[in-house]
């Protein structure tokens, strides 16, 4: 007996959805588990796990701090590039700021202030700097760590006599980082006031600061996926000679080791060289032990 049309179909497309199913929904995935248990790609499966005596200390593949109970760098390792995800592999993600920001919002409470991209990159290197004992100044910084951005006022809009300006990313009592501008006093912002909105031009300015910065741009910036394990060797460098002195170690028996955990540019050409920060730490740590 022939089938109705409409039942054939149906069947048909029964038929095609358990196919579908046992080969795609179970010898697939059962063939890929199996691939990673052949000896030699078992570890990478299980995430590049990094283990001392025993003990799981991080991944190869997945960046981390190397900090104190208070969030503090610990002087004697290398630190890592900065993370927007909080170094948590179940939280992957950019800050998602782009280079238009550059004015912070500012809340009455400072734990409810939000910093621009421009403030978050000038604090990391002023902290670096301090740390390393490098000069952390940047173009479009303040000498306190913030984006040096001030919002114009003009008695037309955009153009005519300035009649007020106001540095939005110092919050009041703060010393504005120019006096005037234009022979206009600067005044110091006040939390809880849109300048923009209110009709200030946002203005950054460069300062003094030298065209080619001593902190490198991987020092400051968080990658894309934020868990980034490698920093360059430009930023291992400017650190090289705090944690020889934590460490009391050579300088030059240092720099060998960042030089050996030192990967090269993939098929010789693609990317950049990059440090891998845990491997060269664990390095560190078995070669020099804290003191």
């Amino acid at each position: 007996m022939r089938l109705p049309s409409w039942l054939a179909q149906h069947l048909a497309a029964l038929r095609a959805l358990l196919v579908l199913t046992v080969l795609l929904g179970l010898a697939y995935p059962l063939a890929l588990v199996a691939v990673g248990r052949i000896p030699g790609l078992d570890g990478r499966a299980d995430g590049s796990l990094v283990t001392v005596d025993g003990r799981t200390v991080g991944s190869s593949l997945i960046g981390q701090s190397f900090t104190d109970a208070d969030g503090d760098p610990v002087p004697r390792y290398f630190q890592s590039r900065p993370s927007a995800a909080g170094y948590d592999p179940t939280a992957t993600a950019a800050s998602n700021l782009g280079p238009e920001s550059v004015v912070d919002t500012l809340a009455a409470d400072p734990a409810g202030s939000t910093p621009s991209l421009l403030t978050q990159v000038c604090a990391r290197s002023k902290a670096v700097g301090e740390l390393d004992g490098v000069d952390g100044r940047r173009p479009y910084c303040t000498p306190d760590g913030v984006g040096a951005v001030l919002a114009v006022f003009r008695a037309d809009g955009l153009t005519g006599r300035i009649t007020r300006v106001v540095s939005v990313n110092q919050v009041a009592p703060a010393t504005p980082f120019v006096p005037t501008w234009q022979g206009v006093p600067v005044e110091a912002a006040r939390p809880g006031h849109d300048y923009v909105a209110e009709g200030g031009v946002v203005t950054p300015v460069r300062g003094d600061a030298p065209a080619e910065p001593a902190v490198p741009a991987d020092a400051v910036t968080a990658s894309g996926s934020g868990l980034d394990p490698h920093i360059s060797p430009a930023y291992a460098e400017i650190q090289v000679a705090r944690v020889a002195r934590e460490r009391a170690a050579d300088p030059g028996a240092v720099r060998r080791l960042v030089r050996e955990h030192t990967a090269g540019r993939t098929l010789g050409f693609l990317g950049e060289p990059a440090v891998n920060v845990l491997d060269l730490n664990l390095a560190l740590d078995r070669e020099f032990p804290p003191r």
